[in-house]
Formats: structure tokens, sequence, C-alpha cells
């Protein structure tokens, strides 16, 4: 039987040396999830150098969304990643000056600005992207297809319930 309440030591954990009172599955996503988005940031600021040596890290998921999504108006890029429209047109302006994005006025809307990866953007972009596809085919390549789409499920599943609670 697990250690529970009444078999804790005198430094207040459970015999197994976890905190009483912690739900243990819980505890173990925590230390995976600390884990996992450690090693996203670092490798997100491999993939950003990857990209153009100048490239800030915060700035691939930039470029992330435009691939995926196509051109977007400065303001729903800002209301995306959940910045400010300074700090938003701060980072467009240096994709910009490294030539990976283009900003244009929206027709529809001419106070609205609409930005677009430029054919270098995309290009450097998509390398570097399916360099990171290759890794990852690499890296699981023990895994089962079907435990990789599991897992490709359940990440899904969790973005969306987080996106549900951010609104």
């Amino acid at each position: 039987m697990g250690a529970d309440v009444h078999d804790t030591g005198a430094d207040g954990t459970t015999a197994d040396g976890g905190p009483i009172g912690v739900d243990h599955v819980f505890l173990a996503l925590e230390r995976e999830l600390a884990v996992f988005l450690r090693r996203a940031r670092a490798s997100s600021g491999e993939l950003a150098r990857e990209v153009h040596p100048d490239l800030e890290p915060s700035a691939y998921g930039l470029l992330v969304r435009l691939a995926d999504a196509g051109t977007q108006r400065a303001t729903g890029l800002a209301a995306f990643f959940g910045v400010g429209k300074a700090t938003m047109s701060r980072q467009l302006h240096a994709l910009e000056k490294l030539g990976l994005v283009a900003r244009e006025p929206d027709p529809a809307d001419g106070r609205a600005v609409l930005v677009r990866l430029t054919e270098e953007g995309r290009d450097r972009f998509t390398r570097v992207r399916t360099g990171r596809r290759a890794q990852y085919a690499r890296r699981l390549a023990s895994w089962d297809r079907t435990e990789v789409a599991e897992l490709a499920r359940l990440l899904h599943r969790l973005n969306a319930e987080q996106e549900g609670d951010e609104v």
C-alpha cells in the first residue's frame, strides 16, 4: 500500500520522500513538463539561430504561426501570442530587418497591417523545420507509430484545453 498522510516523517514528507497531500501522478507530470519545456526553450533558440544567426528565439514562434496560418494581421498575431501591440511591432520590425517577413497595409482596412513570410523567410524556415522533423523521426524511431500518434493526440488535447483556459 502507498504512503498516506499518517505515514509521514519529521520533515513533513511521506515515506517515499514526496510532500504530504500531493497527487504523485500530477507531481510526475509537472516534473516531466518542466524538463520538456526547458528543452523546448533551448531548442527554440537553436532553431532560431539556424533560420538566421540574429533571430531571437522568441521570434521563431512567429515564423511557425505565419508558415502554418498564412498572412496574418499584426494585431491578430499579438492576440494569438498574448503580447501587446508594441512588443509585436518590435518583433516584426526585427524579422522584417532580417528579410524574413514583409508587412503591408491590409486592403480591407487601411489602418491594419498584414504580415507574411517572404520567400527567403519561407525557404529558411522550411529548411529548419524539415530538419527538426527528421530529428524527431530519428529520436522516436524505436517508438511504434501509434505511440507517436497518441503522444501528438494527447499534446493537442492539452494545448486545446490550455487555450480554452486563456479565453
